[in-house]
């Protein structure tokens, strides 16, 4: 099952998954570290056991004949073998093994051993695993002929079945113990995992509770902290969608309010046109049709330019200021030798690149010159500068036509709205297709008059792209 499988499941049982298996390894590691704890335990009891039996051993020792005698204490290796639940061997020799009482063939001590330290060790008698217990100590009075001190050397040993029942008997209490505990944090966690998705199920039947057109934000009280940032994130999205019902719904209404005068226009002149007789007047009222659709079609042009605008996806990239502008200031310099506008370019930035759609930035650069050379009077100057300073980049505009009154500014850039002292008709979406597009691509559109209070600057402003920024870019 791949990520995507296994992300599909549902938060409880994707926990589920992940977590008891996770469980299961941890019993399986608590139960060998119990395991080895067990047999240490076990070690240690029953070693001391072993080593009191090497203890009573050593206290029947003795070599007041010259020879090694060794009074068995039988009533205690008896009692020592049902201690043992097994069978018990011993062996006691000199060191140098020349004489040996018991079982000469137990195994032998894996180390040296140290006078006085006892030392035990795991070996197999008979292919039977036993525990050894090994003790070696000087002789009080060497053996006949052995002038030196001699070492006489102890050993016990004892079956293992007695420690594996109690090693067993340990095991079985902590598997039980452990599977409690799983089976108990498993089910603490469905109750948790179950009363922390309560907040996700309110939150659903909510929005399916909601009629189509509520596009209100989801309100985040109550919602988990993880999950905050889903709702944020769909409130984002659901908020872009009512802006964009918005718009088409303010674009739907305008085309209607805006084109119902000019079509009811245009039927009035066709019908005026159809009555006529005389020629000069029907080929007056032609003109005045033509004139009439050529704006009807301009102002259709540009709601749509404006709707395809405030929806278009942003896909911004560096683009090289000054060469746009210098592109799209020589596409208007046919438009403006024909109305007599001298047209000029200035730049000053030399080399400066911004983030923004280049599409989208010479529809907005266009709008701005077709309204300066529309409203410019014949012989007049509309001059396209270009600056850069600091985090900055500027295109400003400047005509020297009839401006807007100061007063009106602030209105500049509202659909459909046009300066009381303008003449020229049109129909006020120019600077609003140019505010849209420039607030979409995060800069800015300031109106100001232009030089000695004549005409109008419009300036697009937008944030440069330093060389970091453009490597990022």
């Amino acid at each position: 099952m791949n990520l995507d499988a296994w992300h599909a499941l549902s938060l409880r049982r994707t926990l589920l998954l992940v977590l008891f298996p996770g469980l299961m390894l941890v019993l399986g590691a608590e139960l060998w570290s119990t395991w080895r704890t067990a047999v240490d335990a076990a070690n240690a009891a029953y070693d001391r056991s072993l080593l009191g039996a090497i203890k009573a051993m050593d206290a029947n020792i003795s070599t007041a004949s010259g020879g090694l005698g060794v009074e068995l204490p039988y009533q205690m290796l008896e009692f020592f073998e049902l201690t043992a639940s097994g069978r018990v061997f011993y062996r006691v020799a000199t060191e140098d093994g020349l004489v040996e009482v018991g079982n000469a063939d137990l195994p032998q001590p894996r180390q040296p051993l140290l006078t006085g330290q006892p030392q035990f060790s795991d070996a197999s008698y008979f292919d039977e695993p036993v525990r050894v217990g090994s003790y070696a100590r000087t002789l009080d009075r060497p053996l006949a002929g052995h002038p030196a001190p001699q070492r006489i050397v102890i050993q016990v040993a004892e079956t293992l079945q007695s420690r594996q029942a109690f090693t067993r008997a340990l095991l079985w209490q902590s598997l039980a113990r452990d599977l409690v505990l799983v089976i108990a944090a498993t089910g603490l966690l469905v109750l948790a995992v179950g009363w922390a998705l309560r907040p996700l199920a309110r939150l659903r039947a909510e929005v399916q509770a909601r009629p189509a057109q509520d596009l209100r934000p989801i309100s985040p009280l109550g919602i988990p902290a993880d999950v905050r940032p889903l709702v944020e994130a769909i409130n984002h999205h659901v908020e872009r969608n009512r802006q964009q019902t918005e718009a088409r719904r303010r674009f739907v209404d305008d085309a209607s309010h805006q084109l119902r005068t000019p079509l009811a226009t245009l039927a009035t002149q066709v019908g005026f046109a159809r009555r006529e007789t005389d020629p000069a007047l029907q080929r007056q009222a032609l003109e005045a049709i033509k004139s009439q659709l050529d704006e009807a079609v301009r102002q259709t042009n540009q709601m749509l330019v404006l709707a395809r605008t405030d929806s278009a996806e942003v896909v911004p990239e560096p683009v090289d200021l000054d060469a746009l502008v210098q592109a799209v200031t020589r596409e208007w310099w046919s438009e403006a030798r024909a109305g007599g506008i001298d047209l000029g370019l200035e730049s000053v930035c030399g080399a400066v690149r911004v983030l923004a759609q280049p599409t989208l930035l010479k529809e907005a650069l266009s709008n701005l010159l077709h309204n300066a050379i529309r409203y410019t009077p014949r012989g007049g100057r509309v001059t396209v500068q270009v600056r850069a300073a600091g985090p900055q980049a500027w295109i400003a505009v400047v005509d020297d036509g009839p401006g807007i009154k100061p007063e009106e500014l602030a209105r500049a850039g509202e659909r459909f709205f046009r300066g009381s002292n303008v003449r020229q008709p049109g129909t006020g979406l120019g600077l609003s297709i140019v505010k849209s597009i420039v607030e979409r691509l995060g800069g800015e559109l300031l109106l100001a008059p232009g030089p000695d209070a004549r005409g109008l600057r419009a300036t697009i402003a937008l944030p440069a792209l330093r060389s970091g920024d453009q490597t990022r870019a």
